[in-house]
């Protein structure tokens, strides 16, 4: 174990596993003070409240970071990439990289020697904090991973000490919410044969039951990031938080899934996501407007690799940058406007304008006999002659070498 005496800087949500971390930190690990830093990255007002008691009760200094504007940047980012992991929005994975570049600058502002996180050894999350901290000098402290705890013993030892428990008793279900994504897990969840109750959403009303029929929303992008709503420009985190609300009234944005996490653990996760699912499907509309069809193939590949990145938390890596390099560029003229309907748990675009359309009405009509520049319809006939050409003279060779009889021999 790391030597202690110092400062360490504790990523501090109040909950079971970071209470208990701060006595550890001290007596385990040797540690003279034990600072938490909590970051605001979209989650309740009542975290944060939670937060600030729990560290009174255990007479911890305490420290709030509104990274809400980076994160909504990053997830904005991620529009551009159309970044989905398995198939949903990435939200956590996304988050813990900007709260551990916020945790690491306090710990150096404030002299620490070490930064610490109460993740389990079982999760992504140690990943994706130890990736930031370990490109510092600093000492990085995982507790729960190194001591091997368990929840269990972590409610016994924090009865024993007198911890404040009702900050750190999440109750049945490990639930982690920020401004992009709201994750559900645990208990009777973890059997993928059980059938959620409808109270673990908090932001999605069951299809069916919430909003009564559809609605309309036009979203605006330039460069491929979306800037207004029905005309009304908008910041990027005042965006999100509209269209959580919009969305989530239609029951938008739900995920029930089996995922592969990064150790190679399969798990069963809930989440609610309205707003990226929104913004995600109007912005792939919106590029399969105006990128050619060799950019739109190229660019899967491209996005799936910056999903991948993203996933793992690795969002500054080298590949990265190169990956936003064509990313950016195909971007450039991802700009117009998309109108999606909600309803009835559905998000599906229903018309989408912009100057960079590479698209003519004329050419595609059925109502035109000609196509344009010169091309009719007739100039199809030779193309049509040689499609498939190749492989009707492989099908005969293949059967000829079969002794098969063919038509050319008949």
């Amino acid at each position: 174990m790391p030597d202690g005496n110092g400062t360490v800087a504790l990523a501090f949500s109040g909950g079971l596993d970071t209470t208990v971390c701060v006595p550890l930190l001290e007596e385990e690990y040797g540690y003279d003070d034990v600072i938490g830093v909590t970051v605001d990255v979209g989650q309740p007002a009542a975290e944060f409240e939670e937060a600030e008691a729990t560290a009174e009760a255990l007479d911890v200094e305490h420290h709030v970071v509104d990274a809400r504007e980076e994160f909504a940047d990053l997830c904005l980012r991620s529009v551009k990439a159309n970044a989905t992991y398995q198939g949903y929005p990435l939200g956590t994975a996304l988050a813990r990289p900007v709260i551990a570049e916020a945790i690491l600058e306090v710990a150096i502002d404030q002299g620490c020697t070490a930064v610490a996180h109460g993740c389990t050894g079982k999760g992504n999350d140690q990943l994706r904090f130890e990736a930031v901290w370990r490109d510092s000098d600093l000492a990085v402290i995982a507790p729960v991973r190194e001591l091997g705890l368990t929840r269990e013993w972590e409610k016994n030892y924090a009865e024993e000490r007198g911890l404040p428990l009702e900050g750190g008793d999440e109750g049945r279900y490990s639930i982690d919410t920020n401004l992009w994504s709201r994750s559900i897990e645990g208990s009777e969840l973890e059997d993928p044969a059980t059938v959620p109750e409808d109270d673990i959403y908090e932001w999605t009303t069951s299809p069916g039951e919430g909003a009564t029929g559809s609605e309309l929303v036009e979203i605006a992008f330039e460069d491929g990031e979306p800037v207004a709503l029905d005309g009304e420009a908008m910041g990027a985190v005042e965006l999100v938080e509209t269209l959580n609300e919009r969305a989530g009234a239609h029951g938008v944005g739900r995920t029930d899934m089996m995922e592969d996490r990064m150790l190679g653990l399969k798990v069963r996760e809930n989440y609610e996501h309205p707003a990226a699912t929104v913004l995600l499907t109007a912005h792939e509309a919106l590029e399969q407007l105006v990128l050619t069809q060799e950019e739109r193939s190229f660019k899967t590949q491209v996005d799936q690799q910056w999903a991948q990145k993203g996933y793992q938390g690795l969002v500054d890596a080298p590949l990265v940058d190169a990956l936003e390099g064509f990313i950016d560029s195909t971007n450039g003229r991802v700009t117009g406007t998309v109108t999606v309907k909600l309803e009835g748990g559905h998000c599906r675009p229903v018309a989408r304008e912009s100057d960079y359309a590479v698209y003519s009405e004329a050419a595609a009509s059925f109502d035109e006999e000609d196509v344009a520049g010169g091309i009719t319809q007739q100039d199809a006939t030779g193309v049509a002659k040689y499609h498939g050409f190749q492989g009707r003279l492989a099908r005969t060779a293949i059967e000829r070498a079969r002794g098969v009889d063919t038509p050319q021999e008949e």
